[in-house]
């Protein structure tokens, strides 16, 4: 019963700091070794759909909420997802209620964001996670979607770096993207195998994978949100950026202490990368590569996430065994 007790008193103390937003370092390791929770989906439950950055199409929706459906779970689509206020889904006011109210609802398992673009740090710090240590929840997205990744790894959760809605077909045809992303919400095994990439580093290693966009990540660092990266796998992937700001957000990962304690390297999808009138002289591969090469550790490029089709799930928060050889890179997630 005493033990009973203590357990009892770190728990409320921890969520006491976590609602607080005020995390002392060992409380922050607390957190990780304690409250990581994954709650898979099952048949018949409930998904809510938001869009907390990025505005919408008319209809966008469609093939996502069809293929939810197919796999036997029921979409809750939040009441502003077609809200327009210029660039965003709606105002800062109603993009916070609708995810507020998926983090609420008891009855909500997961939370698909349906579009990145920009806008969740503009809501972040004005919405209240602290029922999710109570009623853990899936969140499944990427790019902007980062910021809210980095929230949920924060705080102990697990999530999915995966498909939104420009990802899920018109025609229902696969290429992989959205076998993956059933796979991992129902919390099957994932199992990725990548043809030898001339960047790549050897080694094998097991661990929790992060990360995500590359421009969000740089983003998030020095804010209460910037991600953990000790000890971790790291993830990257970007979009549309010039060749020299991925260099300086690179630089910055590595000065700001983000690349000294990773232990692996995933590299995504670097799509529409642009040079400038004098060319940088270096692609955005070889931009990471230097950055990374002292590191000691398994690299591997040209991984199927991002921007383009496919765009494979990767489970954040589960464990990871990355093997990287001269022949081929196996990628095995177990649930």
């Amino acid at each position: 019963m005493a033990r009973i007790y203590v357990y009892f008193f770190i728990y409320n103390y921890l969520f006491f700091f976590v609602a607080a937003d005020k995390f002392p370092n060992f409380v922050s390791l607390f957190v990780f070794f304690m409250l990581l929770n994954v709650n898979y989906l099952k048949h018949g439950y409930k998904i809510a759909v938001v869009a907390p950055a990025g505005r919408l199409a008319e209809g966008v929706l469609d093939p996502l909420l069809y293929a939810l459906k197919r796999w036997s779970l029921h979409p809750v689509v939040g009441k502003h997802v077609y809200a327009q206020d210029y660039t965003f889904a709606g105002a800062d006011d109603l993009r916070r209620e609708d995810f507020q109210q998926a983090i609420n609802n008891s009855e909500i398992k997961a939370i698909f964001c349906a579009r990145g673009g920009y806008g969740s740090s503009r809501i972040i710090d004005d919405i209240d996670f602290s029922p999710l240590l109570k009623m853990p929840k899936l969140l499944v997205g990427f790019s902007d979607i980062t910021v809210l990744h980095a929230r949920w790894h924060r705080l102990g959760l697990a999530s999915i770096h995966g498909a939104m809605s420009a990802h899920f077909p018109l025609d229902g045809q696969d290429d992989g993207t959205m076998a993956s992303l059933r796979k991992a919400l129902f919390g099957e095994a994932l199992h990725y195998e990548l043809p030898p990439h001339p960047f790549n580093c050897c080694g094998e290693v097991q661990g929790m994978l992060v990360g995500g966009n590359l421009s969000i990540i740089a983003h998030l660092t020095g804010s209460a949100d910037e991600w953990n990266t000790e000890g971790k796998i790291l993830f990257l992937e970007d979009i549309n950026e010039p060749l020299y700001v991925i260099d300086r957000m690179m630089v910055h990962l590595r000065r700001s202490g983000k690349l000294n304690g990773i232990t692996g390297l995933l590299v995504g999808q670097f799509i529409n990368i642009k040079d400038g009138e004098t060319p940088f002289g270096k692609t955005a591969y070889e931009i990471i590569a230097e950055q990374v090469k002292d590191l000691n550790i398994p690299v591997a490029y040209a991984f199927p996430a991002g921007h383009e089709k496919p765009n494979l799930a990767l489970p954040f928060g589960s464990s990871m065994k990355f093997s990287v050889n001269k022949d081929f890179v196996a990628i095995d997630f177990k649930m």
